[in-house]
């Protein structure tokens, strides 16, 4: 393992791993650009390089005008070429915090950075601290800002966005579906990656909107959802991270995203589901077909045979409730109450779950008449549903309360009381928190009120994220094996989850596929390939597939690339079905106690988008211990009915099997190198199939 380097000598901070070498320097100017980003292993700059000299600098020279941030400051720009005088530095766990003043303004900026071992990549995020007497606004803040040497309008570079998915050429601004961007240079066959952790809709990625500039950040204060902070006297405020790296010698710009991207989310992020000691491989979910029809006697029984489906988390979905807000068990339904059902469900082996809505309230419940000062509020004053373009859900009035008042820690108390008297340990969190899956209607979103822990509506909805995290991290304080599943709906867009909700979250309810097999399983083989490997595929919780579809066992065989929750009714399926299924749930469990397999997933060598009328396939294999793993291959109405299937990430000198899933039939045997050089061959013979496979290391 390289030594790691973290220091500030002499106007230069130095970050080096021995792979990756970055220098930012501060000029006697007062400017602070970056000075040098490369790889050590050709030592070729991936800056844009100036040979123009600066007459108030001794050196006569200025390699690059990378200047670093950018933000405004009570609607003026600043950047790294702004005026700025050094004040200190200090050693952080993994790097160095730089401490700046400004020469324009009251504002002292600190800017972090984070180095790795082995990793070509480089953590950053910005302080902002009020130095002065009056508040300062804050808004457009690029927490990255670099010039590249490859390209500089965009024409020569693939610009991977879209979960780094899809390709585009030109200017391009990124939104809340790119924490991360690749720029990928098919000439020099090298690129950029810039990582973004801002949550939901506040995010911001741009490619050469200016000539060779990219940057990453928050928002800026023109679009949409844009980003605004007021800093009052004395306050400090930090962003969001971001991160930025390199890689060369290749013609697939997804290499880095299986490598550099996957092992850091996995191993330094900090994402919550690495956490969870007994990742979950079959979930039940009573969504479809019951609806809000759900009652004791259909529970018990569902409960029975999900069971007997080899389920292991059972969990009620919408309709056990007496009202949204108040979130007392309905007595008509339940009139026994919920404890002694979680109590079934534990008898059985599963643990008990519930949804719940995070942020509404009914317009008849008691904490809506109580706490009208909670409610998110219109610019007229008037409360709102941020759900949907209506202020009506169902058949009754329901609005949105806001996170950044006491709702939050009432709705904590709320769930903290089930677990503690019910034992719940699965929360299904649902609905808006700070704008709509749903709604066309972009204003309505963020918070207007005046009374509330933010200023305005533009400062509100960064605010209520983060509020909604911190209530994710007092429950876990509280109750550390709580699943916390934050849905797509809560994040704000459809089918949307990011790297700044895996910190705080377990999972993320991502979809609501409800088509039976091939093309249900299809449309979940194709979100959980767009979405990984740069999002935890074990975060990933893709519904609803049916248990009572008659092509399941093909359905789930496509959800365990991801974390399999699956509807229907149970109670429909005959013994020999149900037998099948648990066959199948109790493999994955094995091989997830086997390999900890939930922990990776990468792409399959050779295959690429699933599609009509292709193969498709991933892998989810140990890349720290090299034991093995799984692979999953499916044949979607494709005219061939073989393919070869080779396997990365293996050890190249061990010796391994590959069996048959359940069936622990020896399909090949190998090397590491020659799974990988040649591979196996597959043959299926019928219009949609598919297979999983375990890679053992004898």
């Amino acid at each position: 393992m390289s030594q790691v380097t973290a220091i500030y000598n002499n106007n230069v901070v130095t970050l080096d791993n021995g792979i990756i070498h970055r220098e930012i320097k501060l000029s006697q100017s007062g400017s602070f650009t970056a000075s040098s980003f490369k790889l050590l292993n050709d030592k070729q700059e991936f800056l844009l390089i100036n040979t123009h000299s600066n007459k108030n600098d001794e050196d006569k020279l200025l390699v690059s005008d990378s200047d670093e941030f950018g933000f405004k400051i009570n609607d003026k720009e600043y950047t790294g070429l702004s005026e700025w005088e050094f004040i200190s530095s200090q050693k952080v766990e993994n790097g160095i915090k730089l401490n700046l003043r400004s020469k324009e303004i009251e504002l002292q900026l600190s800017i972090t950075y984070l180095i790795y071992p082995d990793l070509p990549l480089i953590r950053k995020k910005l302080e902002f601290k009020n130095t002065g007497d009056n508040k300062l606004k804050l808004e457009s803040v690029d927490v990255e800002r670099l010039k590249i040497a490859d390209d500089d309008v965009g024409t020569s570079s693939w610009i991977m966005n879209d979960y780094g998915r899809q390709k585009h050429l030109g200017q391009f601004i990124g939104e809340w579906y790119d924490p991360i961007m690749v720029i990928h240079n098919h000439s020099t066959k090298r690129g950029v990656f810039l990582g973004n952790e801002a949550p939901g809709v506040m995010k911001r990625t741009s490619a050469f909107l200016k000539p060779s500039l990219l940057t990453t950040g928050l928002t800026h204060i023109q679009q949409n959802f844009g980003f605004r902070k007021w800093i009052e006297p004395n306050e400090t405020w930090e962003s969001t991270w971001v991160f930025s790296g390199l890689y060369n010698h290749t013609n697939d710009p997804s290499l880095v995203l299986n490598t550099t991207v996957n092992d850091f989310v996995r191993k330094h992020m900090g994402a919550r589901i690495y956490n969870v000691t007994e990742k979950p491989t079959f979930v039940y979910n009573t969504w479809e077909p019951f609806r809000h029809d759900i009652n004791e006697d259909i529970i018990y029984g569902l409960i029975d045979a999900a069971a007997a489906c080899g389920a292991q988390e059972f969990v009620i979905d919408d309709g056990w409730q007496e009202s949204y807000g108040d979130w007392g068990v309905s007595k008509k339904k339940f009139p026994n109450g919920l404890k002694p059902v979680f109590d079934y469900i534990k008898s059985k082996g599963m643990k008990p779950g519930v949804w719940i809505s995070l942020a509404s309230a009914e317009t008849k419940s008691n904490v809506y008449i109580d706490h009208p000062e909670w409610t998110v509020r219109k610019a007229n004053g008037e409360d709102i549903n941020l759900h949907s373009d209506k202020d009506k859900v169902y058949d009754w009035e329901s609005r949105s309360m806001c996170m950044t008042t006491g709702w939050k820690d009432y709705i904590r108390d709320v769930i903290l009381e089930m677990v503690n008297e019910y034992g719940l340990e699965y929360v299904k969190g649902d609905f808006a928190a700070v704008t709509g899956a749903y709604t066309s209607d972009k204003t309505r979103s963020g918070c207007h009120a005046t009374n509330h822990n933010h200023k305005d509506r533009n400062e509100s909805m960064l605010e209520m994220y983060q509020s909604t995290w911190e209530l994710f991290d007092e429950l876990h304080a509280s109750a550390p094996n709580l699943f916390i599943d934050c849905t797509f709906e809560t994040m704000g867009a459809l089918h949307l989850i990011d790297l700044d909700m895996c910190k705080h979250a377990d999972g993320n309810w991502l979809s609501n596929f409800i088509d039976n097999a091939p093309l249900g399983s299809l449309k979940v083989r194709r979100l959980a390939w767009s979405r990984t490997p740069v999002i935890p595929a074990s975060s990933m919780v893709i519904g609803n597939q049916r248990l009572d579809d008659p092509n399941f066992v093909f359905s789930l065989k496509s959800l365990s690339g991801t974390l399999p929750i699956v509807l229907g009714d149970p109670r429909q399926l005959s013994n020999e079905q149900q037998s099948e299924i648990k066959t199948m749930a109790d493999w994955l469990k094995k091989m997830q106690v086997q390999y900890d397999f939930m922990s990776y997933r990468q792409d399959l060598p050779g295959f690429g988008e699933p599609q009509d009328g292709f193969w498709d396939g991933f892998q989810r294999i140990n890349t720290d211990t090299k034991s093995g793993g799984i692979v999953g291959v499916f044949k979607q109405n494709s005219k061939k009915n073989e393919m070869w299937v080779t396997i990365d990430h293996l050890d190249p000198s061990s010796t391994y099997e590959v069996l048959l899933g359940p069936e622990k039939r020896v399909i090949s045997n190998g090397s590491g190198k020659e799974l990988y050089s040649k591979g196996f061959k597959v043959i299926f013979n019928k219009e949609f199939q598919g297979e999983l496979y375990e890679v053992r290391k004898e």
